[in-house]
C-alpha cells in the first residue's frame, strides 16, 4: 500500500523539513519521498485535510486499560484503537489491572495482546509484587520481556529502605523507578485539594504538602543512590520547584503532569461531577499557571494523558464514593493545545518521553519508517460526549470548549483516520 499525504506541515525540530508544508509520500511503512508536489497516482491511498499538520508519533506515558480483569472499562483493542484516532502511535500502559502486571509472563501478556496494531503498546509493570508495597518484583525478568520502567501506579512507595533499594538495583541494567508523590499519611482521606473550595464544599481536603514530602524524600534518596527516578503527574507549584533545584544539582530526575492539571483547577468542583475526582487532586489557578511555566521552561518534561477508564457504577455516584480517574486520551491535545505553544507540546510528547523511557526516536525524514501523528492545531470546537471513542465515559472536558483537533496515525504501516 503507498499513502500519500497532501500539503501537510511538518512539525518536527529533528527534520530537516521542520515548519516546511510538503507532500509526503510512503511506501510499505517507510518515507520514500518528501517534496513540495507529488503527483497523486490512482493507486495511491490520499491523505487530504484542511490545514494538516503532522509530526512524530505522540507517546503517552501513562495510560490504563482495564484488561485483565476489567474489560468493562476499557480492553486493550478497544484502547489502542482510541489511542490511535487520538494521535498516540505508542502508549505506556499500566499496571493496575486484576491481577496487577507484575511478573514477565504478565508483561508478555499484554505485548502479545497487542501485537499488530497501530499504536504500540509498552508495558509499565509495578515495582512491587501486587502494587502492595511489600516486596520488589522481579524487575530485570520484566525488563527482559519488555518492560520500559516500573511503578505501583498511584500507589507511593511508603517503605523507605525499599524505595532505596529499587533505585539501587535498577542502575544494573539501567532501570527506570517510578515513584508516585503522594503521603499517604499526610493526605489521609482527603479528595479534594485543601483550600477554600474544599472548605467551603464541605470536601475532606489532600493537601499539596503530601505531595511535596514525598517528592523530597524521594529527591533525598536519589542523591544517596543515583540511578534514574521519574515521577509521574505532579501537580503543584512547590512540586515544580523541588524537581527544579533536584536537576540544577545534576540528579537524573523527570516528570510529567497530565493534560488535566494543566489547564483544570478545583473550581471545577463546584457541581460535585466526579468526572472532576482526580489523584492527584485538581489544584489550584497559581499551580496550574506553575505547571504551564514547568513545561516551558523545561522542569516538566513530559505531558501525559493519565487515561484511566472507570465505568458508570464507579463514576455515577457520590463525589465522595466514586473512583479516581478520567479518561483522557481524545482531549489531551485539543486541552493543552489552547494553552501552551504547538512545538512545545509536541516535544513534551514525542522526543522527550522516548528518550527518557529509552523508546528508538523517530523522524520525518526519507527512509526513515513512517511514525506519524496528523492533525489540525487551529480548529475550535466544544467536545461532547458524541467525540468520546472510549468505552467508559468520564472524560472531565465534556462540554468545554478545546481548540486542536486529531484527525489519526499512520503507524506500523497503517492509516488509522476519525471518520
Amino acid at each position: 500500500m503507498i499513502t500519500l499525504l497532501k500539503s501537510a506541515k511538518i512539525i518536527d525540530a529533528s527534520s530537516p523539513f521542520h515548519q516546511q508544508t510538503k507532500d509526503i509520500l510512503i511506501s510499505d511503512g517507510i518515507i520514500k519521498k518528501i517534496a513540495n508536489s507529488i503527483p497523486n497516482k490512482k493507486e495511491y491511498q490520499l491523505v487530504k485535510k484542511e490545514n494538516l499538520h503532522v509530526s512524530c508519533g505522540w507517546f503517552d506515558t501513562s495510560v490504563s486499560f482495564g484488561e485483565p480483569g476489567y474489560e468493562e472499562r476499557e480492553t486493550i483493542k478497544k484502547g489502542l484503537q482510541v489511542a490511535a484516532k487520538s494521535g498516540f502511535t505508542a502508549v505506556a500502559v499500566n499496571a493496575n489491572s486484576n491481577p496487577v502486571i507484575d511478573n514477565k509472563s504478565a508483561v508478555e501478556f499484554l505485548i502479545n495482546k497487542a501485537n499488530g496494531f497501530a499504536t504500540k503498546l509498552y508495558p509499565i509493570p509495578s515495582l512491587t509484587q501486587g502494587s502492595k508495597g511489600i516486596e520488589m518484583a522481579e524487575l530485570y525478568d520484566m525488563q527482559q520481556s519488555g518492560a520500559i520502567a516500573f511503578g505501583d501506579y498511584k500507589k507511593p512507595i511508603e517503605n523507605d529502605n525499599l524505595m532505596k533499594v529499587s533505585l539501587l538495583y535498577a542502575q544494573n541494567f539501567d532501570g527506570l523507578i517510578l515513584s508516585f508523590p503522594k503521603n499517604n499519611a499526610i493526605a489521609g482521606a482527603g479528595i479534594a485539594h485543601e483550600g477554600i473550595n474544599s472548605t467551603k464544599l464541605g470536601l475532606k481536603g489532600s493537601p499539596a504538602l503530601a505531595e511535596h514530602i514525598q517528592i523530597a524524600r524521594d529527591l533525598f534518596l536519589l542523591e544517596y543512590t543515583g540511578g534514574k527516578l521519574h515521577i509521574p503527574t505532579i501537580s503543584s507549584a512547590k512540586s515544580v520547584e523541588l524537581i527544579k533545584d533536584a536537576k540544577k544539582k545534576g540528579l537524573q530526575v523527570t516528570c510529567s503532569v497530565t493534560s488535566h492539571h494543566l489547564v483544570l483547577t478545583d473550581n471545577e468542583l463546584h457541581e460535585f461531577d466526579s468526572n472532576f475526582k482526580t489523584n492527584p487532586p485538581l489544584r489550584t489557578n497559581s499551580d496550574t499557571k506553575a505547571l504551564q511555566k514547568g513545561v516551558n521552561s523545561g522542569v516538566i518534561d513530559i505531558i501525559t494523558s493519565d487515561h484511566n477508564p472507570m465505568d458508570i457504577e464507579h463514576k455515577k455516584v457520590e463525589f465522595s464514593e466514586a473512583k479516581d480517574g478520567v479518561i483522557g486520551l481524545e482531549t489531551a491535545f485539543g486541552a493543552v493545545n489552547s494553552v501552551l505553544e504547538l512545538e512545545k507540546f509536541i516535544e513534551k510528547i514525542t522526543s522527550n518521553p522516548r528518550r527518557i523511557f529509552g523508546i528508538e526516536t523517530t523522524s520525518i525524514s526519507e527512509g526513515k519508517t513512517a511514525d506519524i501523528s496528523l492533525f489540525n492545531p487551529d480548529e475550535k470546537y466544544t467536545f461532547t460526549k458524541g467525540y468520546i471513542l472510549s468505552t467508559s465515559k468520564n472524560s472531565p472536558f465534556i462540554n468545554k470548549k478545546l481548540i486542536g483537533k486529531v484527525y489519526g496515525v499512520f503507524a506500523n504501516n497503517q492509516l488509522i483516520l476519525n471518520s
